[in-house]
């Protein structure tokens, strides 16, 4: 007779069979897009004499993800200790806001691959969107 724990370990790794198997599907789909050298010539299409943006191809960003924020009095946070709870303004389940140097660029989800947290973007903001909210 099979135990609870059995059914449990069962069932665990039936789900992270078809993680894994959602992860091959992403994957295969990633190594038929554009590559980066593709995509970099088409958005980088220059007029003659224009200046050579490749200079600035290796310049670091720094890239976050917010999973919400809120907004507390100083009292309030002189008040945080271990245990505290902090409601935030997003539901859970929603995506999470991918920033590069604190500009939203995405959204999207936690994934965890070979023991490590990462994300899966599931929405891009397109450059124009981007651009518009700088203004």
């Amino acid at each position: 007779m099979a135990s609870d724990d059995d059914v449990d370990q069962g069932a665990m790794a039936d789900d992270w069979a078809a993680a894994m198997a959602e992860q091959a599907d992403v994957d295969e789909a990633m190594a038929s897009t554009v590559s980066f050298d593709e995509l970099k010539s088409e958005v980088l299409k220059q007029p003659p004499g224009s200046p050579d943006l490749d200079v600035i191809l290796d310049i670091p960003v720094s890239i976050s993800m917010e999973v919400g924020r809120t907004s507390i009095t100083i009292r309030n946070l002189l008040q945080l200790n271990q245990g505290s709870v902090i409601e935030l303004d997003r539901l859970a389940g929603e995506p999470l806001d991918v920033l590069v140097n604190g500009t939203l660029i995405a959204h999207g989800e936690v994934v965890v691959v070979n023991e490590k947290f990462g994300i899966r973007m599931t929405d891009v903001i397109s450059p124009a969107e981007r651009i518009k909210k700088l203004r």
